[in-house]
């Protein structure tokens, strides 16, 4: 086996050699290193030239090959202990880890072994096993050497205990996570720096394996997983106490190690291990302590505040939370690792300093792109912590100066940073930077690993907020995009509507409203709930509201309608129930027609005296009980009385009468206001101030203001063709006593194939023509006959099938409808600009 010390290898450029250390102090013993990384199958993925020395297969023979089948190094890989004899006696390599590779070791060890060699016979081995974790293959890092190289140590030291550790040695010659990670890749050729560097600083955290060698004990064996920061000092008080055991008389050297207890190992003081754990505890309570404060609530904003303020006083003097702009705004999860052209936003900032001091140079609610030669660029495109102990003068003018038109100086020179990422599932969705200032202990390595998991436990409840926001926004979609975009001025009637979410987990709801466009001028009116919650309750609601809107187009009667709702309700399926309220207005005759399934009455304020009642209709069962009757109430109104109509979650409270929330429904729609917008806001208010709604919220408010007998004009027409003419004649002069001359043309000629067609079709009786203006010019044709009229190819020479698509070239809209006695067809006509701007100043009126 070759142990020579030929420079030119893949270890720390040349031989790598472990120096003996003693007290503190670095002596001139040196041992060449096998370096070796397995993935989490315990396969080999990486083999130096120093373990083809050392264990005597070529790189091409180990790799991919099991390493428990290619070192005695068992005890570091999970598998069977590896034993051998000396002197008659049967010894063991040293206590095994606690997993397999594949379970990731929690924590580093280290072992002696021995193997045969053809070469040189026997050979011991000491090796030392580095666990590693993150989103890579590799899972344990283990360094190996040949232990002949302790007789020289020993020789240099006279026999005394000397302490070993390849971490100690890599760290010794080149000091500082950075200049250790940019050595790793010579260790490790096909290691990239960002996989370097992730090793070095779990090596760094995690503490090194010290192995204890003395000459009169073969195996001893202790992994020293302790603090970082308390290694010195556990150094030096190892020392002063060999130091004192000499001065009383125990001996030097071997003798020191009489007082050693049986397993052999590093000694520590009492006080030592009482500061670690005091150490280990103290953090323990804060990221308990942190655990319970955050996430108590699903809002996106309110955890972000929690997060940020929970590092603060305790951990640090200054915490800022910066978020990817597709988190915050609810809009899924981010594709893709973040880059210098991804927008973050400045969330919350907590800080002890001075009021004021941070607010001009880090403003909350900024979005910035961050530079790429920045620690937090750094922190953000690796997914791994950020610690900068201390930020000199120097440090802090580069990062201040990679930022336009802003000053970071005053802030962060001075001060130590730790900035660590916020992830789930390996995504970065964020991340915190943390400050303390000059005075206050410097972070450290714990302190590394306390930000990491402090920050990992806040990713978890921010990814939890970020999927709740987003499933909040796409519930909320789906409900606006089932709720109809209602007209706020029909034919004789103004209207507004207002619809309140549930607050409820989901937010999604069954209640709807609608109106309608009919024929003759009528509007009808409806309002919804069905029961349930979620998402096929809003299902079932998107259903129902659509055929509502097919069946008012045929002009059912109310009662007709809400038959046919509960014929589909259950022919959808047993489970469809809905309460349901049908309203026609008829601005000529001034009536309502309503039919109620289930539903809570809507409110009728009368114009003359401002007094609100309660409508008593038949109530009807719900929608989809089926075998029940509906029947229809006739209403009397005047111009000027409201109608509101609303469901249940308005005026119902759990644990409270719901004839308390009608009253109050009545008093608060009885208010004066200066709009219909004013009017639904004052109910809002009256009735969503009292506690314990939970239900979704549709209201739907009509103003019922009749049209005028001056604004309507009609004529019975003689099934003869020279009617046609005639109607041309009363139409023109109609519109000119109107005032309306630009618009007679036009009329004359679409009352003209209107009529023509009525005439043709109709049977026994007369055809109607009338003429209603409100805002536009609305005709409308009836004649007996059942037969809608439909749109034709019309060809070159063919003498109809061209009239109704005059119609709709010059009509504002069209259609028709069905009744018992024939059919309807209509068309508006647009009014010319000065007349519709007046009629709609009239139409403005306090609805007091």
């Amino acid at each position: 086996m070759d142990r020579g010390t030929s420079h030119g290898d893949d270890e720390l450029g040349g031989v790598p050699r472990v120096p003996a250390q003693r007290g503190g102090s670095g002596g001139p013993g040196r041992m060449p290193l096998a370096v070796v990384v397995i993935d989490v199958d315990g396969l080999v993925t990486h083999w130096s030239s120093g373990a083809r020395r050392l264990f005597g297969r070529s790189r091409e023979e180990a790799m991919g090959c099991r390493a428990v089948d290619l070192m005695p190094v068992s005890g570091a890989l999970g598998g069977e202990e590896w034993r051998y004899e000396e002197g008659g006696h049967e010894h063991g390599r040293g206590p095994d880890l606690d997993a397999a590779p594949a379970g990731a070791p929690p924590y580093p060890t280290a072992g002696r072994a021995r193997m045969a060699d053809q070469a040189h016979g026997q050979v011991d081995v000491l090796w030392w096993a580095y666990p590693l974790v993150g989103s890579g293959p590799e899972r344990l890092l283990v360094l190996a050497a040949d232990a002949s190289g302790l007789a020289e140590a020993e020789r240099a030291t006279g026999g005394e205990r000397e302490r070993f550790s390849p971490g100690f040695a890599l760290h010794t010659e080149f000091p500082g996570a950075d200049r250790l990670a940019g050595r790793l890749p010579d260790i490790l050729p096909n290691m990239g720096p960002a996989r370097a560097g992730r090793i070095v600083a779990q090596i760094l955290e995690l503490g090194y394996p010290v192995l204890e060698i003395s000459r009169n004990e073969r195996v001893p064996v202790t992994p020293d997983w302790g603090m970082p920061r308390y290694r010195e000092r556990q150094a030096r008080q190892e020392a002063a106490r060999r130091a004192a055991s000499a001065g009383a008389g125990t001996g030097g050297g071997a003798g020191g190690a009489q007082g050693a207890p049986s397993a052999p190992g590093v000694l520590y003081a009492p006080e030592d291990i009482d500061l670690e754990y005091a150490a280990v505890r103290e953090r323990l309570e804060f990221l308990n302590e942190v655990s319970g404060r955050i996430g108590s609530s699903l809002d996106l904003a309110r955890t972000i505040r929690e997060v940020t303020s929970a590092a603060v006083p305790r951990f640090a003097d200054f915490a800022g939370t910066h978020l990817r702009a597709q988190v915050l705004a609810g809009e899924g999860f981010p594709d893709g690792p973040p880059d210098v052209t991804t927008i973050w936003h400045r969330v919350w900032v907590e800080h002890n300093d001075e009021p004021g001091r941070w607010d001009d140079t880090v403003p909350v609610g900024e979005a910035i792109a961050f530079p790429e030669h920045t620690p937090f660029f750094q922190c953000m495109v690796t997914g791994e912590p950020v610690l900068i102990p201390y930020i000199d003068d120097a440090l802090g003018d580069r990062i201040s100066g990679e930022f336009e038109k802003r000053d970071l100086r005053p802030l962060i020179n001075g001060r130590s940073l730790l900035i660590v990422p916020l992830k789930a599932r390996d995504v970065v969705l964020g991340f915190m930077v943390l400050m303390r200032r000059a005075g206050r202990e410097r972070f450290h390595d714990m302190d590394r690993t306390t930000g990491a998991e402090l920050a990992a436990r806040a990713g978890l409840v921010l990814d939890n907020s970020r999927m709740y926001t987003y499933q909040e926004n796409v519930a909320e979609t789906l409900q606006d995009s089932m709720l109809p975009q209602v007209t706020p001025r029909m034919a004789g009637c103004d209207t507004a509507t207002r619809y309140l979410p549930g607050t409820r987990l989901g937010r999604v709801g069954g209640d709807w409203f609608d109106c309608v466009k009919l024929s003759g001028s009528r509007t009808a009116l409806v309002v919804g709930d069905v029961m349930g919650h979620g998402l096929n309750s809003a299902a079932m609601m998107g259903q129902l509201r659509i055929a509502v809107q097919t069946m008012a187009a045929l002009d059912l009667p109310p009662a007709q309608l809400m038959r046919g709702l509960d014929d589909l309700a259950q022919r959808l399926g047993e489970h469809y129930l809905a309460t349901c309220l049908y309203a026609v207005y008829d601005p000529i005759r001034s009536e309502l027609l309503i039919s109620n399934a289930g539903h809570i009455p809507p409110v009728l304020v009368r114009a003359e005296d401002g007094r609100s009642e309660l409508l008593d209709l038949p109530t009807g069962a719900p929608i989809g009980v089926g075998g029940v009757p509906f029947e229809t109430a006739r209403i009397r109104v005047s111009p000027g009385d409201r109608l509101v109509l609303c469901t249940d979650g308005l005026v119902e409270v759990r644990g409270q009468d719901i004839g308390d929330g009608l009253a109050a429904l009545c008093e608060s729609a009885a208010h004066p206001a200066a709009s219909m917008d004013d009017a639904c806001d004052t109910i809002i208010r009256a009735l969503n101030t009292r506690g314990g709604r939970k239900d979704d919220v549709a209201l739907l408010m009509a103003r019922l203001n009749g049209i005028p007998a001056a604004d309507v004009a009609q004529w019975r027409l003689a099934l003869e063709p020279r009617e046609v003419g005639r109607a041309r004649r009363l139409v023109g002069e109609r519109l000119l006593q109107w005032g309306l001359p630009e618009a007679v043309e036009t009329a004359q000629l679409l009352v003209s194939e209107v009529v023509t067609n009525a005439i043709r079709h109709a049977h026994t009786h007369h055809v109607v023509l009338r003429l209603v203006r409100t805002d536009a010019l609305l005709w409308e044709v009836f004649d007996d006959d059942h037969e809608l009229p439909v749109l034709l190819s019309a060809g070159r020479n063919d003498e109809t099938g061209r009239g109704l698509r005059v119609v709709g070239a010059l009509a504002r809209e069209w259609g028709g409808s069905r009744s018992a006695d024939g059919k309807t067809v209509w068309f508006e006509q647009t009014l010319p600009r000065p007349e519709r701007a007046a009629r709609g100043s009239r139409g403005g009126a306090n609805i007091a």
